[in-house]
């Protein structure tokens, strides 16, 4: 080829059209995401993929290109594009524990604890769980869903674009499917997304007082196979004072019978063999496991059942027992991080606070904390090949913060870094 040739296809090469793209961002300072569609045990937990000096290109709501700012601008040209202004990009924050359908709050139970009693003492005195029936059954499901939007617009500006969503402060077969509907109607309109759960064994109703088995069964019989088609999961409070481990298992078994999937609470307040249960039954998720025992740690490894920890819930409850999450780590479990927020026991929606009290309770690495509330989160919900990282193919959920790099997000606490919101390709904060 002569040289006039070659340079007529070097000026052929250089007008190419650039591609088009939904949403074109740049000015990345660091990008830092765990990979895979697994969750991350182990070791492996605190394995993240960081990169300085990136950009990303997002099309079709999903992460199309990733990689050099300047390779990525030659590439691509955005119908939006924005400057992340050399700050850290992290994945859309995926929240696994919360309980956002109630009506009115508990801080009166908050001074309560505050001033020496315990979370038993305080729902053995018809508080607690209870005290929050009679909102939910007076409220209509339009009433639920006006208050639960101004909650989700928190955990979006907070940087948390999926969360899982309990019912449970209904406990009549009527008033938990109406939570449902709730969850249903504000996945509809707003952009976090809700993954649903019916917590129909979060405590026995008045109703059914000195007669849980009835409560259970009109659970099995009624309530899990109409929620079937409206939840993903259902959940269980596995305590002595609740739900002991012969009810849960049969609660349980009963809802994967429907179709459901199982996520339990076990542990929380006892040492009771909730974490065995769980690993039995191969739940998805084994939640708060404060007084988790070595044989439950290790059932749930050897299952592959993965713990949601709640850091926040003992420092909020005044207690001193924190969950192991080390020794859950180093048997080989994948944990999850939660806020579990709720009108009782966590009122935060922040799973920024959640990371730095993993550092602080747990021992966590900012590295371990990211993965905890972002892929290890998502794979609780069965999500894992969607979201929880930033990689091609997945759905373009992403964070954009003023953090110079990842290990700002457990160093600083009390202050939200988050600038900018992507969900599914789209600027949604």
């Amino acid at each position: 080829m002569s040289d006039q040739a070659r340079t007529a296809a070097g000026d052929e090469r250089r007008e190419e059209p650039l591609k088009e793209v939904d949403l074109l961002v740049v000015g990345i300072g660091e990008l830092a995401t765990p990979e895979g569609r697994l969750p991350r045990a182990g070791g492996a937990m605190g394995q993240l993929s960081t990169r300085r000096d990136v950009a990303v290109a997002c099309d079709g709501g999903r992460f199309v290109a990733i990689g050099d700012e300047a390779q990525i601008a030659a590439r691509f040209r955005g119908r939006e594009r924005i400057d992340a202004g050399g700050g850290l990009a992290i994945p859309g924050l995926v929240d696994a524990h919360t309980h956002p359908v109630f009506l009115g709050t508990r801080e009166g139970e908050f001074e309560q604890r505050v001033g020496g009693l315990s979370y038993v003492e305080i729902a053995a005195a018809g508080g607690g769980i209870r005290s929050s029936l009679e909102g939910v059954r007076a409220s209509t499901e339009q009433l639920l869903v006006e208050v639960l939007m101004p909650r989700l617009d928190r955990f979006l500006k907070l940087g948390t674009t999926t969360i899982e969503a309990k019912t449970g402060y209904g406990l009549t077969v009527a008033d938990e499917l109406k939570g449902l509907d709730v969850i249903a109607a504000a996945n509809q309109v707003h952009a976090v997304e809700l993954v649903p759960t019916c917590l129909g064994g979060h405590d026995v109703p008045p109703e059914f007082k000195g007669r849980p088995g009835d409560w259970i069964e009109v659970v099995c019989a009624e309530l899990w196979p109409a929620a079937a088609a409206k939840a993903s999961f259902a959940d269980v409070f596995t305590e002595s004072h609740v739900f002991g481990l012969d009810a849960s298992r049969r609660l349980m078994e009963s809802a994967r019978e429907q179709g459901l999937g199982i996520r339990m609470h076990v542990d929380q307040l006892t040492s009771l063999g909730g974490a065995e249960l769980a690993a039995e039954l191969g739940a998805s998720s084994a939640d708060h496991l404060e007084h988790v025992s070595e044989h439950g740690i290790a059932a749930l490894a050897e299952r592959g059942v993965q713990p949601v920890l709640c850091p926040l819930v003992p420092l909020y409850l005044g207690e001193a027992q924190e969950a192991p999450a080390r020794r859950m780590i180093e048997a080989g479990c994948a944990p999850a991080l939660s806020t579990d927020f709720n009108p009782g026991s966590c009122y935060c929606m922040s799973l920024f606070e959640v990371m730095s009290w993993a550092a602080l309770r747990y021992g966590m690495s900012a590295a371990e904390a990211l993965t905890g509330t972002t892929l290890n989160a998502a794979c609780s919900l069965g999500l894992g090949g969607e979201l929880g990282s930033v990689e091609v193919g997945k759905r373009a959920d992403l964070v954009l913060t003023d953090l110079p790099n990842h290990s700002h997000l457990t160093y600083e606490l009390g202050r939200n870094p988050v600038q900018r919101v992507i969900k599914s390709g789209a600027v949604v904060q």
